[in-house]
């Protein structure tokens, strides 16, 4: 039957159109759409020839996802000149609308107030000269921590998967800088194996879980900042996030113990796994890791 498919899909004739301002494309199959029209070495170059028959704007469907193609410059400049708001959101998978997930990563969220809150605390509180030189005591830490598991490692004739020590120092760096190292202990106990699906039921109850654990310390936080006791501490990226007071007219008063729950959780947990996974919808992994063999070095 799928041999039938792929035979006639070029004869058979496209099904009607449903109403709506969907541009015009290409028939698509169900399940793979359009993919076989972009097969090749240069779907880019494939795209470009529709224009003669569909027009400067094609519509297309990549896998289930429906996507626009714009093949003309003027075109592109009349788009994103009078309609870039309305392509500015992220799709969203099922799996990402778990716990309003969607709705409060920096990276998903839609473009409009909370959006804008996120931004301006990032580049203005968080990514500034000042914060950062306050961390660098734990980012050295945490790199000499990772030297000290690959001196481990230089014990055994065998090459290391260097992305995966980076990855995991990225990984306690910034979880350090949110959270102190007893909580996310607690957190990591409780992440199962599920974290690595993208199912909606399964990632919800996992997500769910170290939210709660999360939440709760973010609260705990909150009581300690109310009583207004000083501590002999730096003031990490925690401290900021409930901090931030908004002026309530176009922007928020607060964020709430939900949302810093999440940012925080969303820290811990970003890898260069877990970015393709919400930029593409997929695992992607090098084919070939960087292995080396780690040897020590006379001082």
């Amino acid at each position: 039957m799928v041999c039938d498919m792929l035979l006639t899909h070029s004869d058979s004739p496209p099904p009607p159109q449903k109403a709506g301002n969907y541009p015009p494309g290409p028939w698509g199959l169900p399940i793979v759409g359009n993919m076989l029209d972009l097969a090749g070495a240069m779907p880019h170059r494939n795209i470009a020839k529709m224009k003669e028959k569909y027009g400067p704007v094609i519509g297309l469907k990549v896998g289930a996802v429906r996507t626009v193609a714009i093949t003309s410059a003027k075109t592109a400049a009349q788009l994103f000149k009078n309609y870039d708001l309305d392509f500015a959101d992220r799709a969203i998978v099922d799996c990402m609308k778990c716990h309003d997930l969607h709705k409060t990563i920096p990276g998903l969220a839609p473009y409009g107030t909370f959006w804008r809150v996120l931004k301006r605390i990032y580049t203005v509180d968080m990514m500034v000269a000042k914060r950062l030189n306050e961390t660098v005591p734990v980012r050295r830490k945490c790199v000499d921590q990772m030297l000290a598991w690959i001196d481990e490692e230089a014990l055994n004739p065998h090459p290391i998967d260097v992305g995966r020590f980076m990855s995991l120092t990225a990984f306690n760096i910034i979880g350090t800088l949110c959270f102190p190292e007893n909580c996310w202990t607690r957190i990591l106990r409780k992440e199962p194996s599920s974290l690595r699906w993208c199912e909606r039921r399964r990632m919800s109850h996992a997500v769910g879980e170290a939210l709660g654990i999360a939440s709760g310390y973010v609260k705990e936080r909150m009581e300690e900042m109310s009583k207004e006791v000083v501590y002999n501490r730096p003031k990490d990226f925690l401290d900021v996030l409930i901090e931030f007071e908004g002026d309530g007219k176009d922007e928020l008063t607060k964020l709430s113990e939900h949302e810093i729950g999440i940012l925080v959780l969303l820290e811990k947990f970003t890898t260069r796994e877990s970015v393709d996974v919400e930029r593409m919808g997929v695992n992607t992994r090098k084919a070939v890791p960087l292995m080396a063999i780690p040897k020590k070095c006379a001082t």
